[in-house]
């Protein structure tokens, strides 16, 4: 079973323990019925009746908070739209609201004596939608933060900066109840209005404006219509929501006033605070993907120029120069002129055009040819189609590919393959790197090497064609393949 049921069924079940405890102390407080009063009622001349303002009511309470927590439950679990969840939720409130509303009319029935039939049934109700309202943000409060802990934690997806984010967002969810709790025991309405309000209400703009509407503003800001059109509305009804709920704890002349204070703590404070949080994300963005990029280049280039790549490369000179005269090792000689100048110089740019960079892999495949030429158990194919476009790539970008799988995929004893295919369609590249695999000699010095090629190219694609690219790569005791799309 997974950790998500189990959890829903132990939740369930201390929900129904609650409702029972409840159920229970009603059942033990009617032992002695007639002993029981409130003050309520005393202070304003109502005969108070145990049964009918306590029991009852009372009794009516328990269960349609249980059956509101299972309907909810229920919701926003097989629901996947979110605005069919929002709507869904929304009217199992004011159906939740309403029934608590009626039972205020049992249990708050002392207020017949102090107001006006119509205004007492106005206070009763108001307090009604008011408590549920609340019971409602916590609860959402809570649902969020453990659907982002199951997300995150059960599919062990969960990194150092992301579990103290969950603990930031968990201590503050308790912090924030447990004032709403400590306000409401102390009769202190406007703390409870200030915070049990006023900080959902900020994250949910806020959420809204680092989620929804500063990522579709795009470059545009305050004067863009866009933008206008869509947070005019979302901070309308947010304010009218948050109005209503203060009216609720304090009283019903202060939504007007409210609902004003919060669309100018919005417009001053939440809006501009959301903007500056996300022009300074997005510059540090930039700066590290910048960083980044540099880190990775400067690692490839060492990777390139170094002892064990020029020796190789010497060495396989060297042998040919043994088997046939000068034409042969001058050919590998220039070609290794060519590679040297492209890692030396062209290296160093942003970008390079793609014709360069697969003359670039063309010289390393024909100088790696004359090294297993004198092998016809070993096979190089090649499928590179000529670049007479105008497209620009990231330089050195695709040769750790063709790397890996002479490497990897040659041996001088075994039968060893190695397939290379390019090319392009209209602005995407398709690369394809198909080879055997090998298992190292015991005494190979580079076996116990892993090597930089392919974790330095997978965090250069990030870095440099985020959303932009497609890294396939299979493994077998055998062979290896690579496929990568690339949108230049």
């Amino acid at each position: 079973m997974k950790a998500r049921e189990i959890y829903n069924k132990v939740e369930l079940w201390i929900m129904a323990i609650i409702a029972a405890c409840f159920f229970l102390s009603l059942l033990i407080m009617s032992k002695d019925a007639e002993l029981y009063t409130d003050y309520q009622f005393t202070s304003n001349r109502i005969p108070f009746q145990f049964w009918k303002h306590l029991f009852i009511p009372g009794l009516a309470q328990i269960i349609i908070y249980f059956c509101g927590y299972i309907s909810i439950t229920k919701l926003v679990e097989e629901k996947k739209d979110a605005w069919a969840k929002a709507g869904a939720v929304f009217g199992l409130y004011l159906v939740l609201a309403t029934l608590i509303s009626v039972t205020y009319t049992y249990s708050h029935a002392w207020k017949f004596a102090r107001y006006d039939q119509q205004e007492a049934y106005l206070n009763m109700f108001t307090d009604g939608f008011t408590t549920v309202a609340i019971i409602f943000i916590i609860y959402i409060a809570y649902y969020i933060l453990k659907e982002l802990i199951f997300t995150q934690v059960a599919e062990r997806k969960v990194s150092p900066q992301q579990r103290s984010q969950m603990l930031n967002i968990f201590f503050g969810v308790v912090g924030w109840i447990a004032l709403v709790i400590v306000f409401g025991a102390n009769h202190a309405p406007g703390g409870a209005a200030l915070f049990g309000v006023g900080i959902p209400f900020t994250a949910l703009l806020v959420a809204a404006h680092l989620k929804y509407l500063i990522p579709m503003a795009g470059s545009g800001a305050y004067k863009s219509r866009t933008y206008l059109w869509r947070v005019v509305p979302i901070v309308f009804v947010l304010s009218i929501i948050a109005g209503g709920i203060c009216a609720g704890i304090l009283g019903n002349d202060v939504m007007g006033p409210a609902s004003m204070g919060w669309m100018m703590f919005a417009a001053v404070i939440v809006i501009p605070a959301c903007w500056y949080i996300s022009r300074n994300n997005r510059e540090k963005a930039v700066l590290q993907s910048a960083l980044g990029s540099s880190e990775a280049n400067l690692l490839l280039l060492r990777s390139q120029i170094n002892p064990h790549f020029l020796f190789n490369a010497l060495n396989t000179l060297y042998g040919t120069a043994l088997q046939e005269n000068a034409e042969r090792t001058g050919e590998g000689i220039q070609k290794l002129g060519d590679m040297m100048r492209f890692m030396l110089h062209e290296n160093m740019q942003e970008k390079i055009s793609l014709a360069r960079e697969v003359d670039y892999l063309n010289n390393y495949i024909d100088l790696q040819k004359l090294r297993t030429a004198a092998s016809p158990d070993i096979i190089i194919q090649t499928n590179i189609e000529e670049q007479l476009n105008r497209l620009d790539i990231s330089p050195m970008l695709l040769i750790p590919f063709v790397e890996n799988a002479f490497k990897h995929g040659i041996s001088l004893q075994l039968p060893s393959f190695i397939n290379i295919s390019l090319h392009t369609k209209e602005r995407v590249l398709f690369f394809d790197v198909n080879n055997s695999v090998h298992a190292k000699n015991e005494y190979d010095p580079e076996k116990m090497k892993s090597g930089i090629g392919l974790q330095n190219v997978k965090q250069r694609l990030a870095l440099l064609y985020p959303g932009k690219h497609e890294l396939i790569i299979r493994e077998s005791a055998k062979e290896f393949f690579v496929h990568l799309t690339v949108n230049l």
